[in-house]
């Protein structure tokens, strides 16, 4: 297996690589990935690889990024696209399932316990376990947890293909044979097949992912790397509490912002930062837990001033993000006393029930804390909301790379300029009861 230098682009084949202990024949540039010595196939890759997903999830070493949204990342990459597509099936059927059935199905008549049933009867069962093989080779694959979400629904198609196939080929054959059960078995495996695909593609969202890499393995290759070719400019560290307070300007401190995010993860608000939502979009950028604590109370103080306050929730579809919006507006420590317009643009779990395109997990933790949720939080979900939380499902704001991520907060920005006469924003709460003010949700993530 060859492998270019990322510091000279030489090739090195593995006997090069060998020879100079693992280093470039060139340049004598140690190489920090060498695929041959992993015994997981799936995680066999090499320098360039991991160079160009440094360089891809950073948009060119444009955007920061976070360590957990280069694990998702990575391991988009890794994962492998659909194993067994099919064309791969169709050649198979057309070359070996036609042209040598009447070979296959000779040599079966000559065993003892065949030799006495009828030609078109053996076809049948060969027809029949062929079909039938194939059928649990895709529908394995649209509910593996180990692919993704576009290759399950990908083997999902393959599987409504597949029903098109034999229905397409059995029945007509069967009639020109005029052999009724052969009509019969084609009729019900195709269709069988068909239903099948459907069904796998409408249940995409009700079926949990899972990483073939964890952090710890992530964060091991990233140090790996930098040790080599030096720190990764764009990779944040984790977020930092400063209890001291930073000493701002009282003339800075006396104005307010018209805007502000708050996040429901420091690391969103660090993210959101680092690439300059807050310059750009001259708002103010928080996290529900108090990031950065340096300048919070500040910050609350000169928002609290501003009596035409725009808020922005940005969080995960998990229990804690679907409750993000009424603890802004119900809590002392935020919003609970001010007339205030909210605009929810996290992940709902409506948005992912209709896209059925995003990174779906699992766990009993999440399904115990979706329970426990306040009564004012459940009445605000529909019922498939609700199950779909309750089952303990979740997907996390940093599965979407930085490029999409921001694009999203400043599209949410943007819409908000009119959110009234915004087709993107649903006006879903205009109570005044908690001190005034409207809530508006995205229809949309992404």
């Amino acid at each position: 297996m060859g492998m270019k230098c990322v510091q000279c682009n030489t090739d090195n084949d593995l006997s090069d690589r060998t020879t100079n202990s693992g280093r470039c024949k060139q340049c004598n540039h140690p190489f920090v990935f060498e695929p041959t010595t992993v015994t997981d196939e799936n995680l066999q890759f090499t320098d360039p690889f991991f160079k160009k997903a440094i360089d891809d999830i950073s948009s060119q070493n444009m955007l920061f990024f976070t360590p957990k949204q280069f694990l998702y990342f990575i391991d988009k990459r890794l994962k492998k696209s659909r194993p067994l597509p099919i064309f791969l099936f169709i050649s198979i059927y057309l070359f070996l399932g036609i042209l040598y059935m009447g070979l296959f199905v000779d040599q079966l008549s000559g065993l003892p316990l065949l030799k006495d049933l009828p030609l078109q009867f053996l076809i049948l069962i060969v027809f029949i376990v062929y079909n039938v093989f194939w059928i649990w080779v895709f529908f394995q694959s649209s509910k593996s947890p180990q692919l993704g979400i576009r290759s399950r629904r990908e083997s999902a198609k393959e599987l409504q293909t597949l029903g098109m196939i034999i229905l397409v080929t059995g029945i007509p054959l069967s009639i020109i044979a005029d052999y009724f059960p052969g009509y019969i078995a084609a009729s019900l495996l195709g269709l069988y097949s068909y239903w099948l695909g459907i069904s796998q593609k409408n249940r995409q969202h009700e079926i949990p992912e899972i990483f073939l890499v964890n952090q710890a393995q992530s964060d091991e290759w990233l140090q790996r790397w930098q040790t080599v070719n030096g720190t990764v400019e764009k990779l944040l560290p984790a977020p930092r509490q400063n209890a001291l307070p930073a000493s701002i300007d009282p003339e800075v401190s006396a104005y307010s912002f018209d805007r502000a995010i708050i996040c429901d993860s420091d690391e969103i608000a660090q993210f959101l930062i680092a690439n300059n939502v807050h310059f750009e979009n001259n708002c103010a950028i928080l996290s529900i837990n108090g990031y950065p604590q340096s300048i919070f109370d500040t910050v609350i103080q000169m928002l609290r001033r501003n009596a035409d306050l725009k808020v922005y929730a940005l969080h995960d579809a998990n229990p804690a993000g679907v409750s993000l919006v009424h603890q802004l507006r119900t809590s002392p420590n935020w919003f609970a006393d001010q007339v205030v317009t909210i605009f929810d643009l996290g992940i709902s779990p409506r948005q992912i029930l209709e896209t059925r395109d995003m990174f779906v997990q699992q766990s009993q933790t999440m399904a115990q804390s979706a329970r426990q949720l306040p009564n004012a939080v459940r009445q605000g979900l529909t019922a498939q909301e609700l199950a779909w939380l309750d089952a303990g499902n979740f997907v996390e704001l940093e599965s979407f790379t930085p490029q999409r991520l921001l694009r999203v907060v400043n599209y949410g920005l943007a819409q908000s300029g009119d959110p009234q006469g915004n087709e993107g924003l649903i006006l879903v709460d205009d109570n005044v009861g908690y001190g005034g003010g409207y809530v508006f949700v995205s229809d949309s993530f992404g």
